[in-house]
């Protein structure tokens, strides 16, 4: 019977999750013990930073439909529609834009009236009417400075619908770098202003947490805020999404649209440019640094 017991607890600590954190007291007690950094007197301050960043990615797609008899000739018109365009923003090279080109078909069928009125699609092989064809060019801009070329671009090769401009922010490892120092940074200052504050002298550093989580840790409030954790963000950003409109007062007529299977010439694209500005976006991040007091 002992024996059981024993591979029965054996089992249970086998099968106890690997991430699990093993708890510093037993389960029960009353209070968590202090971390060995706080046997002493210590101050444990959180630098804070938040910065504007211009957004450095801008995407959207446009999409061209042709509608044939033969689901060949659909194809191939849809194609010649996008190859010159596609042809035009690959020129840019693909560490300032990436273009991708996608053709799909479907068939349309005949349509009819039911007893009900409702008209419904005659969904049988042979009674395929047409074919549509559709080729969307889906465009990734790394380089904004060229973003309202590009778009005025697009806009002039006469697509079938064209989507919004979702803009967002990645920021790069200086960025990340200058941030994690600048919450460092803030960290000591809250910590001097504090213990001057307090009529103390700030000592030496006994713990560096970049992820904040160490000045989290409220070891006064027992098991059930200990077992929670802290979980923290260290960048926000987020897709944001701009429109822009031009009003034009006795503007002449615009150039005409480029012939199928022909790039916009440069009158077509400057007449169709659009003001877009990327926005702004927030990052942020917070260090933890504990200090001994004198």
């Amino acid at each position: 019977m002992r024996a059981h017991f024993a591979a029965a607890l054996l089992f249970s600590a086998i099968a106890a999750p690997a991430m699990a954190q093993t708890p510093p007291a037993t389960i029960g007690q009353q209070y968590v013990p202090a971390p060995w950094w706080m046997r002493d007197p210590v101050i444990a301050s959180i630098g804070y930073v938040r910065v504007e960043l211009q957004a450095n990615r801008a995407g959207f797609n446009a999409t061209f439909q042709v509608v044939d008899r033969s689901v060949a000739e659909a194809s191939r018109k849809a194609a010649d529609q996008v190859r010159a365009l596609s042809q035009t923003l690959a020129a840019y090279g693909v560490e300032k834009v990436r273009v991708e080109t996608s053709l799909t078909t479907q068939p349309l069928y005949d349509q009819y009236r039911d007893e009900n009125g409702i008209l419904r699609d005659n969904t049988r092989a042979d009674r395929i009417e047409r074919y549509q064809a559709q080729a969307t060019v889906s465009l990734s801009v790394r380089d904004t400075a060229l973003l309202e070329r590009i778009y005025a671009t697009v806009v002039a090769s006469q697509p079938n619908s064209i989507s919004q401009v979702y803009f967002s922010l990645e920021p790069d490892n200086v960025a990340k770098s200058n941030l994690a120092a600048a919450a460092m940074r803030d960290a000591r200052t809250r910590a001097e202003a504090a213990t001057q504050n307090a009529g103390a002298t700030l000592g030496s550093v006994r713990v560096i947490d970049p992820t904040g989580r160490a000045c989290q840790t409220d070891v006064l409030a027992g098991w059930p805020s200990y077992g929670s954790g802290a979980s923290q963000a260290t960048t926000v950003s987020e897709d944001v999404v701009v429109t822009a409109s031009r009003m034009m007062a006795m503007a002449p007529p615009p150039p005409p649209p480029p012939a199928p299977g022909q790039a916009p010439s440069e009158a077509q694209i400057e007449a169709a440019r659009l003001a877009l500005q990327p926005p702004l976006q927030v990052l942020t991040d917070q260090a933890c640094v504990v200090y001994g007091l004198n």
